[in-house]
């Protein structure tokens, strides 16, 4: 079942590089804060790096005045979202998440299956906005769109 908003996020773990590879679970992730966590198929895919990624580094300073956070996830190691981030030189604050197998994915009912193209399970495209830890928005693109889960559209969304 996908996740609706009024749900929980899910308990599980992820990884992200800082002083090494950390593990850290989604209530520490997510509670007590104001997130939107964008989510792409994969890291140096052609929508992704030149679209999704890029708006969300554009508008970012957008998200952070209204207070809310914003987190990035692909079904890619920690390894290739870190270089993934140097790459298109994501601020600091903004915070690169890996999914690596695809447990938050699957939890959040929110995977595909991208093996025609060789690359396996992955997430769909999607955003969501969490207020301590309960979902308040959900943005899912159809496969192949990039629309709905854009940092232009989740801030005409959101609240003030």
């Amino acid at each position: 079942m996908n996740i609706r908003v009024g749900d929980p996020i899910p308990e599980v773990t992820l990884k992200r590089i800082r002083d090494g590879i950390e593990t850290v679970d989604t209530a520490a992730l997510f509670d007590g804060r104001r997130v939107v966590l964008f989510a792409v198929p994969g890291a140096f895919t052609p929508t992704c790096s030149a679209r999704h990624l890029p708006g969300f580094i554009e508008r970012f300073a957008d998200f952070r005045q209204r207070g809310i956070e914003v987190y990035c996830m692909a079904v890619n190691d920690p390894f290739v979202m870190q270089a993934w981030a140097e790459n298109q030189h994501v601020p600091d604050g903004l915070q690169m998440l890996s999914d690596g197998n695809g447990d938050f994915s699957r939890a959040l009912g929110l995977v595909q299956d991208a093996s025609a193209t060789g690359m396996g399970m992955r997430s769909r495209r999607f955003a969501l906005y969490v207020d301590d830890g309960s979902v308040r928005g959900v943005w899912v693109d159809d496969p192949g769109q990039f629309e709905v889960s854009s940092a232009d559209h989740v801030l005409q969304q959101l609240p003030l």
